[in-house]
């Protein structure tokens, strides 16, 4: 056989089948493997709608898709492979397919029947589908029951097997080791020996054939990164949250409390804090969302560092119970895993529209620190730091994650143990001990002390009805009320006293700001840098601090002609950033499909912007 190889800075490869195929293990594994060694790494595990449609049904399609390489933000706009279990995956994905890319399909598939399913006209489905790449058309299904044929495996057991025969194929025509294939699905099957045997003997195959396959298929070498020496993983942002929760647990010696109800998309962060209570992790499945935040509250009271999870549904019914949080002025970590709504809306895909809620959803003056992670990996790190500021700042904080880096994953360093601060809890002290009051506060940041419950001399109540500032006895005086008004609200200004300047990116010399929050960080930067590359001068900040703003933001937008605000919604950030700064003038470019920004979408709405600015 022919084959040439193609070097490649990065590469995208995109899975894609029937919910029950495994395309997400499968993603998942050769994402695992790539970062392993040495490559950046950004996926986006693309769920159907449906908890399980027909299978080979158009709207049952599960796809997952990864980008590996050197220099990667985001899981690609197209893919350079795309992998097609049925004939419903083909229809639906390809026109994710990058030109010169490769498709390869399970042709076993693609008879009578799953065309039809597919709701297809004719028996070419290529040709109906007008695809003019190069497709390698594969027997998965039959070499699967081949490999396995004397197992003694029963046929449903043999199908789910389709999967790894794919993943071994995409391993030849990437060059990734078997073995670090193998020891992921020993892990995984652990308790399922002949499982693991059974998986092993089609990734071999599924290998083996990429090297005696007729076809002329290019292969791939991709670059890796000169990364920081240390030990690399691939995380998810659910399970990057989790861990940065445990992380601040143990440098603010706090037991770590996390009140929560099942929800899609944040279940895994319950998930995961569940199995680990050899850490002294208390997670509850509590019945319902307001139950949830109520046992954190209660949890918070006691002493513990208090966490409840949610999505957007669940952030509308825990409202009240964040309210009492605020003026019971405790220490509470909310985090929202953004999706598309209202309602149930789009359970499985992202969305960031839930941004006016976490900042205004509330009864009253209720002020809290609002927070947004950028990447699955700084899921980690801004989980960390919602708790740091709930604690010694003594307030609520809603740490506004999404679907895209929840699901999605990026190669992460595992940090040292010095990397991260100690906390330090604003408990009451010495000195104070015989004149303290409730509501008795910290000069420089507003906070009031934290009394651990069974401390003796510390005895004290709080509630939802408004306290006296000197007492903390219950008050209706209204001067009272309106300056507990003014101490709250300044007390939340003053977190930008503690938190880092607005990070600008790309040309100095730009007249250009583009601007992001949260979870479009990946694709936002990525049309920044191809937009300087191209002559088109662009600068680029990404705000991971929301309420407060960072103290610098007015002088930072103050230096360029024009702000453009991007983001996963109608417009909710720029709002907020127009209301402060009414001065400046704020452009915006907005999608609201349940799907993430393409960088070249980003790229053609910033030169409209720019070119009818300059024709105006």
């Amino acid at each position: 056989m022919n084959t040439s190889v193609k070097e490649l800075e990065k590469v995208v490869v995109r899975f894609s089948g029937d919910s029950g195929d495994g395309m997400q293990l499968a993603g998942n594994m050769f994402t695992d493997v790539s970062a392993g060694l040495g490559c950046s790494v950004s996926t986006f595990p693309d769920y159907p709608a449906e908890i399980r449609a027909p299978q080979g049904s158009l709207s049952g399609v599960s796809g997952f898709q990864v980008s590996v390489g050197s220099g990667v933000h985001t899981p690609g706009d197209q893919c350079n492979v795309l992998i097609a279990m049925n004939p419903a995956a083909l229809k639906q994905n390809i026109r994710f397919l990058a030109p010169g890319g490769v498709v390869i399909i399970d042709i076993d598939t693609f008879k009578a029947d799953g065309l039809k399913k597919a709701m297809f006209r004719t028996e070419d489905a290529v040709r109906e589908l007008g695809i003019t790449a190069q497709v390698v058309e594969v027997p998965v299904t039959t070499m699967t029951k081949a490999a396995l044929a004397d197992t003694g495996m029963d046929l449903k057991s043999v199908l789910k097997c389709r999967n790894i025969l794919a993943l071994g194929l995409v391993c030849w025509l990437f060059d990734r080791p078997l073995d670090a294939v193998r020891h992921l699905l020993k892990n995984k099957f652990a308790k399922k020996p002949a499982v693991y045997d059974a998986n092993c003997r089609v990734l071999e195959a599924g290998y083996n054939y990429g090297h005696n396959i007729h076809a002329s298929v290019s292969t791939y070498r991709i670059e890796t990164e000169d990364i920081r020496p240390g030990v690399y993983t691939d995380i998810n942002g659910n399970t990057a949250t989790a861990w940065g929760l445990i992380m601040a647990s143990e440098k603010s010696g706090r037991p770590l409390f996390l009140g929560s109800y099942p929800i899609t998309p944040a279940t895994d962060i319950l998930h995961e804090l569940a199995k680990r209570k050899d850490l002294g992790v208390k997670a509850v499945q509590m019945e319902d969302e307001i139950a949830g935040v109520c046992s954190a509250i209660g949890a918070s009271f006691a002493g513990n560092l208090a966490v409840t999870s949610t999505s957007g549904p669940g952030l509308a019914l825990k409202s009240e119970g964040i309210g009492l949080a605020v003026i019971a002025e405790l220490p509470l970590v909310i985090i929202d895993v953004q999706r598309g709504g209202p309602s149930t809306g789009l359970p499985t895909k992202t969305e960031q529209t839930d941004l006016m809620q976490a900042l205004y959803g509330r009864n009253g003056e209720s002020p809290v620190v609002v927070l947004a992670p950028a990447s699955p990996a700084d899921c980690f790190t801004m989980a960390f730091e919602a708790c740091r500021i709930a604690i010694e700042h003594m307030t609520p904080v809603i740490l506004l994650s999404d679907a895209f880096i929840g699901n999605g994953s990026s190669a992460w360093r595992v940090p040292d143990e010095d990397e991260y601060p100690v906390i330090h809890p604003r408990y009451v002290p010495e000195n104070l001990r015989e004149t303290w009051q409730p509501y008795l506060r910290d000069e420089k940041t507003l906070a009031r002390y934290w009394a651990i419950p069974g401390t003796e001399g510390l005895a004290h109540r709080l509630g939802g009805l408004e306290k006296d500032s000197a007492t903390g006895a219950i008050s209706t005086d209204p001067v009272n009320h309106e300056r507990m008004v003014r101490l709250r609200r300044e007390k939340i200004e003053r977190v930008a006293l503690d938190i880092p300047r607005l990070e600008v990116l790309g040309d100095p010399d730009a007249d250009t700001l583009l601007v992001g929050w949260g979870g479009t960080y990946g694709h936002l930067r990525s049309a920044a840098e191809e937009l300087c590359r191209e002559g088109q001068p662009v600068a680029f900040a990404q705000f991971r601090y929301i309420n407060p703003l960072p103290a610098d933001t007015r002088e930072v937008f103050g230096r360029y002609r024009r702000v453009i605000v991007a983001e996963l919604n109608t417009g909710q950030m720029a709002d907020f950033l127009q209301a402060r700064m009414p001065e400046i003038r704020i452009e915006r470019i907005n999608k609201i499909q349940g799907q993430p920004f393409m960088v070249q979408e980003v790229k053609d709405a910033v030169k409209r912007i720019i070119s009818e600015a300059q024709n105006s």
